[in-house]
């Protein structure tokens, strides 16, 4: 019975030894590095620009759409005033 316990207890105890083992960490390329300057300067854009085109397309887009809204409300005003002639001549 003595051979038991000494056997469970040397289980017990080298049961570490046989459990898996944590994933080691993984190697530096895999994990995120910042960079303190670029590799190659010609590969970068400068923010200024890359804000400065954005505010102009979104300027661009929003003159044309004004454009739009305005060229319609002109058609629309010059049908309504030759169906307000033909309205006040009598015409249909």
């Amino acid at each position: 019975m003595k051979t038991l316990y000494a056997l469970v207890i040397a289980l017990v105890l080298a049961a570490p030894a046989f459990a898996q083992q944590p994933p080691s960490r993984p190697a530096a390329q895999d994990e995120f590095v910042p960079v303190n300057a670029p590799t190659n300067p010609q590969e970068t854009i400068p923010a200024q620009t890359l804000v400065g085109i954005a505010y102009g397309f979104i300027w661009v887009l929003l003159f044309g759409y004004v454009w739009s809204v305005h060229s319609r409300l002109n058609r629309v005003a010059h049908e309504m005033e030759a169906v307000s002639r033909r309205v006040g001549t009598g015409k249909q």
